[in-house]
């Protein structure tokens, strides 16, 4: 049994206001003392400065729901990740496919992006998986490869192990239809077992998430999962109850795994 505590995140989107930050993260704080399980905050970028000041010197990590390859320069719009660091933040998402299918993001500026995150200090989460056309035709394997092997090209498996990889099948997020366990786990193993063939001992040490609809009713299913290292939780993560009653699940979990 791995000894990989779970990873919980909260990509809130584009949801939010100071009140309801405050009240969020408070009742996380709050609620989610002495736990082994890891947790972290992507609020909109806005409330990186309310999330530093609420979260800091706390057990909850917070960080960016996206960020350019670029430091600095003229790129209006774009958040550098040395801006991200400043603002304290410990993670960054990559590659969402929110942003992939708006044509911001590709396979190959993943990787780039992805680099530049590991440098600033940060810890990227690169998110992968299929379209519903995809998942049909039985080519989420084919998928998550081409998705993975630019970033491994770019980086190395050494580095890709430093960060975290969430595999988010595009037809599960904010569907409320969640890939069974036995799917999420089958495409983590092969994505873990594609990593091994390549670097054993990063495989071992990756963190992989499972992402799309994941809620209170199915999370403990899915986070048994012995590849399932945690969520990436979009949808359960705007109503602070549901995501402490994940947070709860990941920590019970993780426990066992250390007692074990």
């Amino acid at each position: 049994m791995s000894n990989r505590p779970k990873l919980v995140v909260a990509n809130r989107k584009m949801h939010g206001n100071l009140p309801d930050n405050q009240q969020f993260m408070q009742s996380l704080l709050q609620q989610t003392r002495h736990h082994r399980a890891r947790y972290a905050v992507c609020p909109p970028h806005p409330y990186l400065y309310q999330a530093q000041q609420l979260l800091q010197n706390s057990h909850i990590a917070w960080g960016g729901q996206n960020m350019s390859q670029h430091e600095r320069g003229a790129f209006t719009g774009s958040v550098s990740p040395l801006m991200l660091k400043e603002f304290g933040c410990s993670y960054v998402i990559i590659g969402h496919s929110e942003r992939r299918q708006r044509g911001f993001d590709s396979d190959e500026t993943c990787g780039i992006r992805f680099e530049a995150a590991l440098q600033a200090g940060l810890t990227p989460i690169l998110c992968i998986g299929e379209t519903l056309e995809e998942y049909e035709q039985g080519e989420t394997d084919l998928v998550v490869v081409r998705q993975l092997n630019p970033v491994i090209a770019h980086i190395g498996t050494q580095a890709l192990s430093k960060g975290v990889v969430a595999y988010e099948p595009v037809w599960a997020i904010g569907s409320g239809k969640a890939a069974t366990p036995q799917h999420a786990q089958a495409i983590l193993s092969f994505i873990r077992g594609h990593i091994e063939l390549l670097d054993a001992e990063a495989a071992k040490a990756i963190t992989l998430l499972y992402g799309g609809s994941m809620n209170p009713s199915n999370a403990s299913q899915l986070l048994s999962m012995p590849d399932v290292d945690g969520g990436l939780i979009g949808g359960a993560s705007l109503i602070a109850d549901d995501f402490i009653r994940i947070c709860h699940i990941a920590n019970e979990l993780s426990s066992l795994k250390t007692a074990a």
